[in-house]
């Protein structure tokens, strides 16, 4: 299994629900983290604020804030190379770069709803 690690920028909490709004992009990256945790794949996150050190240890990410400053923030890589910078992967990365079914990602009752519709989640009706 491929090994994805992503490093945030500083942020008070991962799950983009504090603050004076609510990140929808930020809530959508937990949310897909902790499907895919729930069928067996780890991701390593990061964020500089609380784990600022394990931006030091990384050569690569290290290199990226020295040249580019936190703006290239968040950094995602894979098998230890950068696939990602500047914005999240979106739904459709996650399962490309990880190969992993997209069924690990949708919600377990979209997936069965689609699969009981009418048009068998082709979505022709």
């Amino acid at each position: 299994m491929k090994k994805m690690a992503i490093f945030d920028p500083a942020m008070c909490c991962s799950t983009g629900v504090c603050g004076p709004s609510v990140d929808k992009n930020l809530l959508r990256v937990s949310t897909v983290l902790n499907r895919l945790e729930k069928k067996g794949v780890t991701i390593e996150r990061y964020n500089l604020s609380s784990n600022p050190q394990a931006f030091i240890d990384n050569k690569i990410v290290n290199k990226l804030l020295i040249d580019e400053g936190t703006d290239i923030l968040p950094i995602t890589m894979v098998d230890g190379e950068v696939v990602k910078v500047k914005e999240y992967p979106t739904n459709e990365e996650f399962v490309s770069i990880l190969e992993i079914p997209k069924e690990y990602i949708m919600s377990e009752l979209r997936a069965k709803n689609e699969k009981n519709s009418c048009c068998g989640g082709s979505g022709c009706c």
